[in-house]
């Protein structure tokens, strides 16, 4: 994160929303139930339609004829619940509810089917309370933000929600920044990140930033510098612990091989990533490969012991920064050692 840079939220009209809703005698326990009871039901069908569930007996017609109710019903619980305001945005314009019945769906086929993530470690995450999760970031285009976010949620024992900070960039883009923010997401700012931490929620952030996520294929799983500690500073200005969190298998999705500078320069983008398959052959170069993937939480590393002075200490952040790079780094070896295959794990 850069320390200059301010909190720049995006105002909303969520609020009016929300108190009209607790008003009418939704609130937002009973919003949560509702909307983990369908999202449940509609999951589970889902899962089950997909092969994951681990029932090998043919579904008869008359269960098959019960689950598709069952997703009608959701689609049409969703729609009314959107039709009629029954739901709530925060001041960050995060939407539980449009996240639970849109966005992860979308990426669980990813995470389950093409990526087929292993994670490991997840009991390192609090089951209340706030955490920084600093995690390495590659693969060109972002994708392992996306599957954290799902691991976080689903692997959880209490579905937690992952609230990532992202560059400015993401938010500047039409439909990509509205959806981050329905998405629970907030630019990567030291008083967004505080104040997300204060509301005990568990924030990631990505240090290397697109140095990490637009380094070559030669470069990968090689950790680019992690800036000025920032994500540090924010962890010791409000005694959140920091989780370091290891992404083996999100290189492998685009190898990058060049870097197309001026057409770069001509999209505003940061780079135009040449790959074996883009865009040699147009859209279907933008599939990801399947690699396998394994995202790993770490030990926390407990920062309320610091005194209120330490946040502004460079020796102490730049210590703290170190360890936290070289846990991540040291895992990824050790990771990377224990894999057989790219694709097969």
């Amino acid at each position: 994160m850069d320390d200059s840079a301010v909190a720049k939220v995006i105002p909303l009209r969520g609020g009016d929303r929300a108190r009209r809703t607790e008003a009418a005698g939704a609130g937002p326990a009973d919003s949560g139930a509702r909307q983990n009871s369908a999202g449940g039901a509609g999951r589970g069908v889902l899962r089950h339609l997909n092969g994951s569930d681990a029932a090998a007996e043919p579904l008869t017609v008359e269960e098959v004829g019960s689950q598709f109710g069952d997703q009608v019903a959701g689609a049409l619980e969703f729609l009314r619940r959107r039709i009629t305001g029954d739901y709530e945005v925060d001041d960050y314009g995060f939407d539980p509810h449009f996240n639970e019945a849109v966005l992860l769906p979308v990426l669980r086929p990813l995470f389950e089917k093409w990526f087929r993530v292993d994670v490991s470690g997840i009991e390192h995450l609090p089951e209340s309370g706030g955490a920084l999760l600093v995690c390495n970031h590659a693969g060109t285009i972002p994708v392992d933000g996306l599957m954290l976010s799902v691991a976080v949620h689903d692997h959880h024992p209490l579905n937690r929600t992952l609230r990532m900070l992202a560059a400015d960039l993401v938010f500047q883009t039409p439909l990509l920044g509205t959806v981050s923010r329905k998405a629970g997401h907030t630019l990567a700012c030291h008083p967004d990140a505080e104040s997300l931490l204060r509301d005990e929620e568990l924030v990631a952030v990505f240090p290397e930033g697109f140095k990490g996520v637009g380094k070559p294929f030669s470069d990968r799983y090689k950790l680019q510098r992690f800036g000025r500690g920032g994500f540090v500073t924010s962890a010791l200005r409000t005694g959140a612990p920091i989780v370091p969190v290891a992404v083996v298998g999100s290189e492998e999705i685009y190898p990058k091989i060049a870097d197309f500078k001026p057409l770069a320069r001509l999209l505003g983008l940061p780079y135009f990533p040449i790959t074996p398959l883009f865009p040699l052959l147009g859209p279907l170069g933008a599939i990801p490969l399947p690699s396998k993937w394994h995202i790993e939480f770490g030990e926390p590393i407990v920062t309320s012991g610091h005194d209120a002075v330490a946040a502004d200490d460079p020796m102490v952040t730049f210590d703290m920064t170190d360890q936290v790079r070289e846990q991540i780094q040291q895992t990824l070896y050790r990771l990377l050692a224990n894999r057989r295959n790219v694709f097969l794990g």
